[in-house]
């Protein structure tokens, strides 16, 4: 499927909290249903490279929200350099647990109900923050798979969730990654093996934090070609 066979769009959801969030919202042109995906930010907002990634997923036959998660402190359409980390940060800590799970409800609520979306068949990416907030909504609503790529801040705070998560978890580590500690990924895993839940863990050896983003000085393509043939995998089991 090529770019003209997606449609793309902009949407306003409402949450719970009785904030309005807006997410970039890519479908396949075709006639439905089809599976859904919440596609989870970067700390970078959603930005180019995540609507890419979102057209991507449209073109392999996927109807994609991608939320914005910063929207409580932020305008709409919040976008940062990938080098001026420091005015994210006040962004980033806004986005607690209990806020990232409203904000999920509100996504997963907007694809279930939309007739273009098989409602059983709803899974979760997400990347960096984002893969934090795949790994928390795969313990609120009810998926078909979450992958989380380098999800940091899984380890320590939220690994009492992995008793909750409730489908097939992919999890993606850059093995030259120092933001996220090789002890940290562990305890990741070793939470998910206590509570007996059915897991993939791949860590590429030779890809750095951000390897997936072809638009970040840390892009390793070979490690994010087979990701994303992972990725796909994971999703169509």
């Amino acid at each position: 499927m090529n770019s003209s066979q997606i449609i793309r769009e902009n949407v306003e959801l409402a949450v719970a909290d009785g904030s309005r969030m807006p997410a970039y919202v890519a479908r396949p042109a075709r006639e439905g249903p089809h599976p859904g995906l919440l596609l989870f930010q970067e700390a970078f907002g959603v930005n180019h490279h995540i609507r890419s990634v979102g057209d991507r997923f449209a073109a392999e036959g996927y109807v994609v929200i991608a939320p914005e998660l910063f929207h409580r402190t932020a305008p709409p359409g919040f976008e940062v350099s990938y080098t001026d980390f420091p005015s994210v940060m006040p962004h980033l800590t806004a986005v607690t647990t209990e806020r990232a799970e409203a904000d999920t409800r509100s996504a997963f609520d907007w694809l279930r109900s939309n007739a273009l979306v098989k409602p059983g068949e709803i899974s979760s990416v997400g990347f960096c923050m984002g893969g934090r907030v795949s790994f928390i909504a795969n313990s609120v609503v009810s998926l078909r798979a979450a992958v989380s790529f380098y999800g940091g801040g899984i380890a320590p705070v939220l690994l009492d969730l992995a008793a909750k998560l409730q489908a097939p978890s992919l999890l993606i580590w850059g093995g030259l990654d120092k933001h996220i500690r090789p002890d940290q990924r562990k305890s990741v895993t070793d939470a998910l093996t206590a509570h007996q839940k059915n897991y993939v863990n791949v860590e590429f050896a030779r890809a750095d934090h951000g390897f997936f983003c072809d638009e970040r000085a840390s892009y390793e393509p070979r490690s994010a070609r087979q990701a994303w043939a992972l990725t796909l995998e994971l999703l169509r089991a």
